[in-house]
């Protein structure tokens, strides 16, 4: 049976407690990577569609610009999740069980739910996005970043990205966890983190700054 814990953890935090100590370190990675202006799929999924939306880029190039951000995050997450599965555990800090136990939480759903979670991510993600662009301090970006993205954390939200990594991880270290189940993650999160992206925040914003309606009263 696998352990569900890192070793130093294991038989002395209550899972309940380890769930909200794992949701609070979410936002370690995010925080490295919005600060660190590295391409972020799930920001795309928001920002790029709005020249498409103002019409000052194509479908077909906003299609473009996923697809290499999508698949740059994507290999750098099997990179990591190799290094994940067996580093740690040669250290005696994680238990590779600690990953079936992650992977375990995101698989077992039927499609539905996985798409409606994936929706929520997306959506958070999109506003995350927004957010961080109007601010001005990097301490301020921190705290929007730690907010939004514990809140995915702890609702065990599904993220087209971190959860790769995660069910990879899982494949790789235990033969429970297998490539149908990697997909079928992977294909409804990421279409759920689209629709949240861009259905709920491009479109909503965009509806604000729409050059059209500045011509709204005006003479």
């Amino acid at each position: 049976m696998p352990n569900n814990h890192a070793y130093l953890l294991a038989g002395i935090v209550h899972p309940s407690v380890l769930h909200i100590l794992l949701a609070i370190s979410y936002p370690l990675g995010f925080i490295f990577v919005v600060i660190g202006k590295s391409e972020l799929f799930t920001e795309h999924t928001t920002l790029a569609a709005i020249p498409v939306l103002s019409k000052n880029a194509t479908i077909k190039s906003l299609l473009i610009l996923w697809g290499v951000i999508y698949a740059g995050n994507l290999i750098g997450g099997y990179v990591f999740g190799f290094i994940l599965s067996f580093l740690p555990e040669r250290l005696n800090t994680i238990d590779n069980g600690a990953f079936y136990a992650l992977a375990k939480k995101l698989i077992d759903h039927p499609w539905h739910i996985i798409l409606g979670s994936g929706v929520l991510a997306g959506w958070l993600m999109g506003l995350l996005s927004w957010l961080v662009t109007s601010s001005q301090e990097t301490i301020s970006r921190i705290v929007i970043i730690t907010l939004i993205t514990s809140v995915i954390g702890i609702g065990g939200l599904h993220h087209s990205i971190v959860g790769s990594i995660e069910v990879f991880t899982a494949s790789i270290t235990s033969t429970a966890v297998g490539w149908k189940d990697y997909l079928h993650v992977q294909t409804w999160s990421t279409l759920g983190n689209i629709i949240g992206g861009v259905v709920f925040v491009a479109f909503i914003k965009f509806s604000h700054v729409n050059p059209r309606n500045k011509h709204i009263g005006k003479g």
